[in-house]
């Protein structure tokens, strides 16, 4: 387990710029690599973020955890709860007991946040909104829109800067994450849509996993997946990813939005500056720690043209981009338990994205379009 503290006395880091909002305080179920994230971000940021505890039936990945972040471990969800009440639990667990959590929590009256997706497959989400639904307690950690490139690109889009958006490609990450990438930049809620997808084997050198560098430059057969999704009324989203994209850096992440009125395409954004004149800008990222600059590697914030799109509200704890996406999330789901904000992605949300991931995989199976018009949450 990666720990900021190996090897050295443990220093808290603070946020640069404006006063922060109250401390988000919140309980972690499980003790799996991704839960980690959750814990680094607290000890980055003790004025910002605080774990109450973590729910781990394994005594020894119990010690661990008390031992690599200084936070107070459980066996189970009682105990948490007799030491203090979180504002919200954090469920970062494997996908089959992920809805049975889900319901005692919600059946104790604490909102969740859960770990992508709720449940396993389309019975199981059906099952779980039909049982929690209602509640309206649980909230799905999606941090991808969050993240700095997605939230600048969305800054552009939602300034009108190319129109009424039409079309987007997603190459990057996988089925739900993806779907919930093209709704927001499309603007399509919860409606039907038809779902095509083939897939093509190809050669491709993998040099990296999730377990580290393969030091093997070999090509082997790597499956990709191509879908067009039509949400209708003129809105398509088409999707482009290859096995293992996540950690190979030969295969890229991409995205281009396209519409009415120009296209983003990665970093690079065309519009018409007059009835004669297309411009071509780029989405310009600033950090510090470069060069003669002593502060630190950061990110600080994301420009067109000299007008700022995003700005890196976590400026001093030095974070990835995903862990930016992740302590967005985190803080506007606090914002939501104290009824200061919207809430940032709901069970329904969460429940349509993952149906339309499924539909990816069966048209790709069988060859046919699949048809998503049908669903509890409408």
């Amino acid at each position: 387990m990666f720990s900021i503290a190996t090897g050295t006395t443990p220093v808290a880091v603070t946020t640069k710029g404006g006063s922060p909002p109250p401390p988000t305080r919140y309980a972690v179920v499980g003790a799996g690599w991704r839960s980690s994230v959750f814990l680094r971000l607290t000890y980055l940021m003790p004025a910002r973020f605080e774990v109450a505890g973590v729910v781990t039936r394994r005594a020894e990945a119990g010690a661990d955890l008390e031992a690599a972040w200084g936070v107070p471990t459980y066996r189970d969800v009682d105990s948490l709860l007799a030491a203090g009440r979180p504002d919200f639990i954090v469920l970062s667990v494997p996908w089959p007991v992920t809805p049975d959590l889900i319901r005692e929590l919600v059946g104790r009256g604490i909102p969740v946040l859960a770990e992508t997706p709720p449940a396993p497959d389309a019975e199981g989400l059906r099952a779980l909104w039909g049982d929690v639904g209602a509640s309206g307690l649980v909230q799905v950690a999606e941090q991808y829109p969050l993240m700095p490139l997605h939230a600048a690109r969305l800054a552009v889009l939602d300034s009108g800067l190319i129109g009424t958006p039409t079309s987007v490609l997603v190459s990057s990450t996988h089925l739900y994450h993806a779907v919930a990438l093209m709704r927001r930049f499309l603007r399509v809620g919860l409606e039907p849509a038809t779902v095509r997808a083939q897939t093509f084997d190809a050669d491709l050198v993998d040099p990296i996993t999730p377990t580290g560098w393969t030091h093997d430059t070999t090509a082997k057969p790597a499956r990709t997946t191509l879908a067009a999704i039509d949400f209708g009324e003129g809105r398509m989203g088409r999707y482009d990813f290859t096995d293992n994209q996540w950690w190979n850096p030969l295969r890229p992440d991409h995205l281009t939005v396209r519409g009415s009125a120009g296209e983003i395409c990665d970093e690079t954004v065309v519009r018409m500056a007059d009835e004669v004149t297309p411009l071509t800008s780029r989405l310009e990222r600033a950090t510090t720690g470069v060069g003669m600059n002593y502060e630190g590697l950061d990110l600080t914030h994301l420009s067109l043209d000299g007008r700022v799109v995003f700005r890196n509200e976590f400026e001093g704890a030095r974070l990835s981009d995903d862990d930016i996406g992740v302590a967005a999330l985190l803080t506007q789901m606090g914002a939501w338990v104290r009824d200061e904000a919207d809430p940032p992605y709901p069970l329904a949300e969460a429940g349509h994205d993952h149906l339309l991931g499924l539909a990816i995989g069966t048209a790709a199976e069988t060859g046919q379009a699949v048809r998503v018009d049908e669903y509890p949450w409408s």
